[in-house]
Protein backbone atom coordinates (compact mmCIF):
# COMPACT_ATOMS: atom_id res chain seq x y z
CA UNK A 1 0.00 0.00 0.00
CA UNK A 2 1.46 3.51 -1.02
CA UNK A 3 2.16 5.62 2.56
CA UNK A 4 -0.47 7.84 1.48
CA UNK A 5 -3.28 5.47 1.10
CA UNK A 6 -2.63 4.05 3.96
CA UNK A 7 -2.36 7.36 6.05
CA UNK A 8 -5.60 8.87 4.51
CA UNK A 9 -7.78 5.58 5.21
CA UNK A 10 -6.25 5.49 8.99
CA UNK A 11 -6.61 9.28 9.46
CA UNK A 12 -10.29 8.87 8.18
CA UNK A 13 -11.54 6.09 9.73
CA UNK A 14 -9.57 7.83 13.19
CA UNK A 15 -12.06 10.83 12.44
CA UNK A 16 -14.69 8.32 11.96
CA UNK A 17 -13.76 6.72 15.59
CA UNK A 18 -14.02 10.25 17.49
CA UNK A 19 -17.69 10.94 16.33
CA UNK A 20 -18.61 6.66 16.96
CA UNK A 21 -16.60 6.29 20.43
CA UNK A 22 -18.32 10.02 21.76
CA UNK A 23 -21.77 8.75 20.84
CA UNK A 24 -21.08 5.35 22.91
CA UNK A 25 -19.40 7.31 25.53
CA UNK A 26 -22.95 9.65 25.78
CA UNK A 27 -25.34 6.51 25.88
CA UNK A 28 -23.39 4.24 28.36
CA UNK A 29 -22.46 7.53 30.75
CA UNK A 30 -26.71 7.91 30.33
CA UNK A 31 -26.89 3.96 31.13
CA UNK A 32 -24.88 4.21 34.10
CA UNK A 33 -26.98 7.06 35.49
CA UNK A 34 -29.93 5.72 35.21
CA UNK A 35 -28.82 2.59 36.67
CA UNK A 36 -27.30 4.20 39.79
CA UNK A 37 -30.41 6.68 39.92
CA UNK A 38 -32.48 4.03 39.76
CA UNK A 39 -30.89 1.05 41.77
CA UNK A 40 -31.95 2.45 45.39
CA UNK A 41 -35.74 2.11 44.87
CA UNK A 42 -35.79 -0.84 42.43
CA UNK A 43 -32.84 -3.01 44.49
CA UNK A 44 -34.43 -2.63 47.64
CA UNK A 45 -37.18 -5.72 47.03
CA UNK A 46 -34.71 -8.12 45.52
CA UNK A 47 -32.83 -11.34 46.65
CA UNK A 48 -29.72 -11.11 47.61
CA UNK A 49 -27.45 -11.68 45.45
CA UNK A 50 -28.93 -8.81 43.05
CA UNK A 51 -28.16 -6.53 45.55
CA UNK A 52 -25.10 -7.55 46.27
CA UNK A 53 -23.84 -5.66 42.75
CA UNK A 54 -24.04 -1.86 43.32
CA UNK A 55 -26.11 -0.98 39.99
CA UNK A 56 -28.86 -2.83 38.74
CA UNK A 57 -30.01 -1.61 35.73
CA UNK A 58 -33.77 -1.84 35.67
CA UNK A 59 -33.75 -2.00 32.15
CA UNK A 60 -32.51 -4.92 29.76
CA UNK A 61 -31.57 -7.71 30.80
CA UNK A 62 -28.53 -9.50 33.10
CA UNK A 63 -25.93 -8.71 30.71
CA UNK A 64 -26.75 -4.79 30.48
CA UNK A 65 -24.06 -4.02 33.43
CA UNK A 66 -21.68 -5.48 31.80
CA UNK A 67 -22.39 -3.94 28.44
CA UNK A 68 -22.97 -0.63 29.84
CA UNK A 69 -19.15 -0.59 32.14
CA UNK A 70 -17.37 -2.46 29.36
CA UNK A 71 -19.16 0.24 26.67
CA UNK A 72 -17.89 3.22 28.77
CA UNK A 73 -14.42 2.14 29.65
CA UNK A 74 -13.44 0.93 25.85
CA UNK A 75 -15.29 4.59 24.72
CA UNK A 76 -13.15 6.59 26.67
CA UNK A 77 -9.76 4.42 25.96
CA UNK A 78 -11.22 4.52 22.14
CA UNK A 79 -12.14 8.19 22.22
CA UNK A 80 -8.70 9.45 23.56
CA UNK A 81 -6.60 6.56 21.49
CA UNK A 82 -8.09 8.09 18.30
CA UNK A 83 -7.52 11.75 19.19
CA UNK A 84 -4.15 10.72 19.94
CA UNK A 85 -3.58 8.33 16.89
CA UNK A 86 -4.72 11.52 14.59
CA UNK A 87 -1.44 12.70 15.37
CA UNK A 88 0.65 10.69 15.39
CA UNK A 89 -0.82 9.43 11.92
CA UNK A 90 -0.27 13.26 10.73
CA UNK A 91 3.49 12.95 11.62
CA UNK A 92 3.64 9.49 9.53
CA UNK A 93 6.83 8.12 11.13
CA UNK A 94 8.07 5.13 12.25
CA UNK A 95 8.22 5.94 16.37
CA UNK A 96 5.32 7.55 16.26
CA UNK A 97 3.38 4.75 14.01
CA UNK A 98 4.30 2.43 16.47
CA UNK A 99 3.01 4.27 19.23
CA UNK A 100 -0.39 4.64 17.50
CA UNK A 101 -0.96 1.10 16.52
CA UNK A 102 0.08 -0.19 19.98
CA UNK A 103 -2.67 1.90 21.42
CA UNK A 104 -5.12 1.44 18.28
CA UNK A 105 -4.66 -2.34 19.57
CA UNK A 106 -5.32 -1.71 22.97
CA UNK A 107 -8.59 0.06 21.96
CA UNK A 108 -9.13 -2.77 19.54
CA UNK A 109 -9.00 -5.18 22.36
CA UNK A 110 -11.84 -3.09 24.88
CA UNK A 111 -14.01 -2.65 22.28
CA UNK A 112 -13.97 -6.57 21.16
CA UNK A 113 -14.76 -7.10 24.50
CA UNK A 114 -17.66 -4.92 25.21
CA UNK A 115 -18.98 -5.89 21.51
CA UNK A 116 -18.79 -9.45 22.95
CA UNK A 117 -21.12 -8.42 25.79
CA UNK A 118 -23.29 -7.31 23.58
CA UNK A 119 -23.69 -9.55 21.22
CA UNK A 120 -24.20 -11.91 24.68
CA UNK A 121 -26.86 -9.32 25.70
CA UNK A 122 -28.52 -9.46 21.86
CA UNK A 123 -28.73 -13.27 22.72
CA UNK A 124 -30.23 -13.08 26.10
CA UNK A 125 -33.10 -11.19 24.94
CA UNK A 126 -34.81 -8.31 24.76
CA UNK A 127 -33.16 -4.64 25.67
CA UNK A 128 -34.44 -1.34 25.47
CA UNK A 129 -33.80 1.28 22.33
CA UNK A 130 -30.99 3.30 23.93
CA UNK A 131 -29.66 -0.58 24.69
CA UNK A 132 -29.97 -1.70 21.05
CA UNK A 133 -28.42 1.31 19.72
CA UNK A 134 -25.55 1.20 21.74
CA UNK A 135 -25.20 -2.70 21.07
CA UNK A 136 -25.29 -1.62 17.46
CA UNK A 137 -22.37 1.36 17.71
CA UNK A 138 -20.45 -1.50 19.17
CA UNK A 139 -20.79 -3.42 16.50
CA UNK A 140 -19.87 -1.13 14.42
CA UNK A 141 -16.80 0.57 15.88
CA UNK A 142 -15.38 -3.10 16.43
CA UNK A 143 -15.39 -3.13 12.63
CA UNK A 144 -13.84 0.46 11.70
CA UNK A 145 -11.39 -0.14 14.66
CA UNK A 146 -10.26 -3.05 13.33
CA UNK A 147 -10.01 -1.70 9.80
CA UNK A 148 -8.06 1.34 11.63
CA UNK A 149 -5.83 -0.55 12.86
CA UNK A 150 -5.43 -2.69 10.41
CA UNK A 151 -4.39 -0.18 8.24
CA UNK A 152 -1.90 1.79 10.84
CA UNK A 153 -0.16 -1.82 11.00
CA UNK A 154 0.47 -1.90 7.44
CA UNK A 155 1.41 1.98 7.47
CA UNK A 156 4.22 0.54 10.14
CA UNK A 157 5.37 -1.94 7.79
CA UNK A 158 5.76 0.78 4.78
CA UNK A 159 7.75 3.36 6.87
CA UNK A 160 10.11 0.90 7.84
CA UNK A 161 10.38 -0.70 5.12
CA UNK A 162 11.04 2.76 2.86
CA UNK A 163 13.73 4.00 5.80
CA UNK A 164 15.40 0.74 5.63
CA UNK A 165 15.18 -0.33 9.63
CA UNK A 166 13.85 -3.44 9.40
Amino acid sequence: MASGAGKSAAFSLLVLNIFLYFIIIAIAAWAANHGIEKSHEKASVLAIPARIFPIYYPFGNMATGFVVISSLIAGVVGFTTSIVGINHVIQWNAPNLHAAATSSLVSLLLTVLAMGFACKEIDIGWTDSNLRTLETILIMVSGTQLFCTAAIHIGVHDVVWRDGEY
